[in-house]
């Protein structure tokens, strides 16, 4: 069994792709014009066109590509063109895609039922493996999505301080439930929209914010404020503002504030967990949060999520404690056997250094190109996650973050889709790169991005 082995029987050749002549390194113009017929008809009967947002590609023009398939580190749209893949659908595949152990256990779980409402052996076992993998982890609660982490997680925390108030920093997107959306990242920034409609006044009432990396601000409101709060809530690596790294000292500061108020630190590892480290960004920095959330890598691609830490706050939950939540899905057969024979090959094979070599391969090149180029690019990057900012000046906020040039970064992205490369079609997002992701891969991309520097 390789790192990366995939259901076909013989993977591409990635720098013959139909679009890319070797020969004399130029590249035809790509045709999207089947994509943009289904998007028009998708249109029709979905709002937008798409099932969430960002996909619509409104920040950086033009229409969606509509992808037929996917196998390793490349996409394959429905107009026969390819791309090396960095979006990694939005981050859970770690593994690459189609990967063919992944894919038989799906087969298997499948050849007995694809849902039950019921218990399984197999929910146990998985939720024994990330209690054991997670450093924070006592006790864990599956559901469907990170979004039904987030808010099942700050209703168990208010639930146990017997307090109203949370606190989010700027651009922290943790879902789309009511009282999280303020001044939230991801797609609500790419859309320009940082709250939305349909949210009652009082819903976010009880929501305060303050800047990500800084601490004395967050010291002062709790100062202000503390005895009322109920949890903070971060990403410990921002992802939904693009990469931003914690700065040294900021979480275990978190950590030390929390406490010394009675509130709950609770870390949003949706993007991060199993992704910048097996243990995910608490086992790389060292600081134990009370609550985890996670997501994305746990589903090995299959829609997922779960919240857990200390028993004591768990056993909070029903049918234990007063705090209500359910899912008639929760631990589905299909997602805990995905997820669990993608956590037991990454706890086994331990990829983490390769990728990290990788990645920081990819990220210096694309930094040397920037610089050759004379275009001011900032880089942020943690393990295999990575953002490359329009600008000069160094990223370590929401604030920082906006002075970015979305206008050059969608010309960018444009200019990397015809030369085969998918980036996420927004400023604001992390890029991931996968096992997959090999030496071909990374040149091709490289090539990719001094065609596409040439043409800004």
């Amino acid at each position: 069994m390789t790192p990366s082995s995939p259901i076909a029987k013989s993977p591409p050749t990635i720098a013959n792709s139909s679009n890319h002549d070797e020969s004399d390194k130029t590249v035809s113009k790509r045709s999207f014009s089947r994509s943009e017929s289904i998007f028009t008809r998708g249109s029709k009967s979905i709002p937008g066109g798409v099932n969430s947002p960002v996909r619509a590609f409104r920040a950086v023009g033009g229409s969606p590509i509509v992808i037929d398939r996917a196998e390793g580190a490349m996409l394959y749209d429905v107009d026969g063109n390819d791309y090396v893949d960095y979006v990694g659908s939005w981050g859970p595949m770690i593994l690459g895609h189609a990967r063919k152990d992944v894919h038989e256990a799906l087969v298997k779980a499948a050849e007995k039922g694809t849902s039950f409402g019921a218990c399984t052996e197999r929910e146990v076992s998985f939720a024994e493996l990330l209690c054991e993998i997670v450093p924070s982890l006592e006790k864990v609660r599956l559901v469907n999505s990170g979004t039904e982490a987030t808010m099942s997680a700050l209703r168990l925390a208010r639930g146990f301080t017997k307090r109203d108030k949370i606190v989010k920093v700027f651009g922290g997107y943790h879902g789309h439930a009511d009282y999280l959306l303020v001044r939230a990242g991801s797609g609500a920034t790419t859309l320009g929209v940082p709250d939305s409609a349909g949210v009652p006044k009082g819903s976010a009432q009880d929501t305060l914010l303050v800047p990500f990396n800084d601490i004395a601000a967050t010291e002062q409101l709790f100062a202000d404020q503390g005895k009322e709060i109920a949890a903070l809530i971060i990403e410990p690596v921002a992802g939904n503002m693009g990469c931003v790294p914690p700065q040294d000292g900021y979480l275990a500061g978190l950590r030390r504030i929390t406490e010394q108020y009675g509130a709950l630190l609770i870390f949003d590892e949706v993007m991060t967990g199993f992704r910048v480290a097996l243990g995910g960004a608490q086992e790389l920095y060292g600081i134990t949060p009370d609550l985890t959330c996670l997501g994305k890598v746990i589903g090995g691609g299959l829609p997922v999520g779960a919240y857990g830490g200390r028993a004591d706050v768990m056993d909070h939950v029903a049918p234990l404690g007063p705090v209500y939540q359910a899912g008639t899905l929760s631990g589905n057969p299909l997602a805990v056997a995905a997820g669990e024979t993608t956590l037991r090959i990454l706890k086994t094979q331990n990829p983490y250094p390769q990728l990290d070599k990788t990645t920081a391969r990819l990220v210096e090149g694309l930094k040397a190109g920037a610089s050759q180029a004379d275009i001011p690019i900032s880089f942020n990057r943690v393990g295999s996650m990575w953002t490359g900012f329009f600008q000069a000046g160094t990223v370590t906020n929401f604030d920082d973050a906006k002075a970015s040039d979305t206008e050059r970064y969608a010309r960018y992205f444009s200019e990397m889709l015809q030369n085969g490369v998918y980036l996420a079609p927004s400023q604001f997002e992390a890029a991931f790169v996968s096992i997959a992701h090999d030496d071909a891969a990374i040149e091709r991309t490289l090539e990719a991005a001094k065609r596409a520097l040439a043409a800004l």
